[in-house]
């Protein structure tokens, strides 16, 4: 399995059903728990269901817990069988998670405890602690749900055992999240260009970097911001605040992980979870919950669109709240090429969804800021980011050595000395545009188009696009070099720029420069 799919999620109604719940487990009152061998220990409840499942399940099932009052801890193992199957068949594969007593409604923040797909075989909950992936708080009386993803299911069917432990006994101190601060002030330089990786993962979800050592990376990559991206769940962003630098700004998000595809939610509110049980053929959940983000001020990216694993390509419809196209992911690879063709089509039929790309970084051998997004910010903060993001004001390279300057001017509109137009425009400067922007001139009108490639190899190519194809290009023959091209807004209507090198793997592209009123 691909580092993509280690963690998947499935579908599910908006409340469990019948045919999706499992037998149970029902634990005697506290009186009735078998004392330990430790008379100093607190009494114990141990009990485990089995059960096997059939090719052709719903996407979730639920495995009731009972719980009874007086529980200070809940622990929960978890196994299946794994058989050989014939070439084009898939083999077992089952994620689980956690909600508590307050119910399976989809949206239900306050019953969601947890989730670890298949990364781990077993978790805990407590008041003070819990596993990463998972939520800490009171393990209240009631009916507990574990829930089975059976993300594939061998043609044989799959075999499972879950089994849960309950610790009687006072429960332990509240748990205090921490969040991570809102400013980085060794980074912000005020109105500036900043490089971000916004697709991230630790061991709160199935990454295998802590929390400490992700910042360390970013840091390392000479990244201005970051954003963690766990896969369905919360747990991160709420311990953030103890690893953050004053040199790193730490954004939050989820990357909502559905079997129709995966979409991260980024610029989140500290503690706000996304729900991932639908799928595509029901547009109206995607809705509500892309409504919820922007709601909470972040922005929806449709994530990896043409990744060659199962369950992890976007199938949603983009006119669904979608604000940013993932078009490179990680070392650069066939399916980001198919992904920038896709994107570059879309602008050709008018439709402009900002790139974005990012590393999705799961261990340490993926390097974190490869790609990053550069985006100009009137300052390095959450809201100031997305705004610009949205925009498109922003380009993406493979690392923090590059960069591009580029911009449209209309005839005698050029600076003297700047070969970007996004600070003039941006101040209000007549006829100059910046990336993410529109050159508003009349047909008939010369219009200048410049990119300054900067920290590039030997052997690489510089292209300038427009949506008729490539127009122009530059062999690079220096670590600074000025790329021009001249056309007339009656036959431009955008126009971008690529940097890939001699194998034609790409090292820069930007988001389009729009041409006409």
């Amino acid at each position: 399995m691909s580092r993509r799919n280690v963690i998947a999620a499935g579908a599910a109604g908006a409340a469990a059903t019948v045919a999706n719940l499992l037998p149970g487990l029902a634990f005697a009152p506290q009186a009735e728990a078998a004392p330990t061998a430790n008379p100093s220990a607190p009494p114990t409840q141990t009990k485990t269901v089995t059960g096997h499942l059939e090719p052709g399940n719903p996407d979730y099932y639920y495995v009731p817990v009972e719980v009874p009052a007086g529980v200070s801890r809940i622990d929960v193992s978890y196994s299946y069988n794994r058989p050989d199957v014939p070439p084009g068949r898939r083999g077992n594969a089952c994620d689980i998670g956690m909600f508590g007593p307050e119910g399976l409604e989809l949206g239900n923040r306050k019953a969601f405890r947890g989730w670890s797909g298949g990364a781990r075989s077993e978790f805990f909950i407590s008041p003070s602690e819990a596993t990463p992936g998972y939520l800490a708080g009171p393990v209240g009386a009631g009916t507990w749900h574990v829930v089975l993803g059976a993300y594939t299911i061998a043609p044989s069917g799959m075999d499972f055992s879950v089994t849960v432990t309950l610790t009687f006994g006072r429960p332990t101190p509240p748990f205090r999240a921490i969040a991570a601060p809102t400013r980085a002030p060794r980074r912000e330089r005020g109105r500036a260009w900043y490089r971000g990786d916004c697709h991230l993962h630790t061991v709160h979800s199935d990454g295998k970097r802590t929390p400490e050592q992700l910042v360390a990376a970013a840091t390392a990559a000479k990244l201005d911001f970051i954003t963690s991206t766990e896969h369905n769940t919360p747990s991160a962003q709420l311990v953030w605040g103890r690893y953050a630098t004053d040199d790193l700004l730490i954004l939050n998000g989820e990357e909502v992980t559905t079997r129709s595809g995966h979409w991260p939610a980024i610029g989140l509110p500290a503690d706000t979870w996304i729900d991932w049980r639908y799928r595509a053929d029901t547009p109206e959940e995607f809705r509500r919950f892309t409504d919820q983000v922007h709601a909470a001020g972040g922005l929806v990216t449709a994530a990896h669109p043409f990744a060659n694993c199962f369950a992890c390509a976007f199938e949603f419809p983009l006119d669904a709240g979608v604000d940013l196209i993932e078009v490179w992911n990680g070392p650069w690879t066939p399916e980001d090429d198919a992904a920038v063709t896709h994107w570059d089509g879309l602008l050709r039929t008018g439709t402009f969804l900002p790139a974005i790309g990012d590393s999705d970084a799961h261990a340490p051998a993926d390097t974190v800021g490869l790609p990053q997004t550069v985006v100009y910010a009137d300052k390095l903060e959450r809201t100031a980011l997305m705004q610009r993001l949205k925009q498109g004001r922003s380009y993406l390279v493979a690392s923090a050595g590059l960069s591009l300057a580029a911009g449209a001017w209309a005839a005698g509109a050029a600076p003297a000395s700047n070969s970007d137009g996004t600070a003039a425009e941006l101040a209000g400067k007549p006829g100059v545009a910046g990336l993410g922007g529109r050159l508003a001139v009349d047909w008939g009108v010369e219009v200048t188009v410049r990119c300054r490639v900067s920290g590039f190899p030997a052997g690489a190519v510089a292209t300038v696009f427009d949506q008729l194809g490539p127009q122009l290009h530059t062999p690079v023959d220096g670590p600074d070099q000025l790329v021009e091209w001249v056309t007339d807004a009656r036959y431009t209507c955008w126009v971008r720029f690529e940097v890939r090198d001699a194998a034609g793997a790409m090292l820069a592209l930007s988001n389009p420069i729009f041409v006409g009123k």
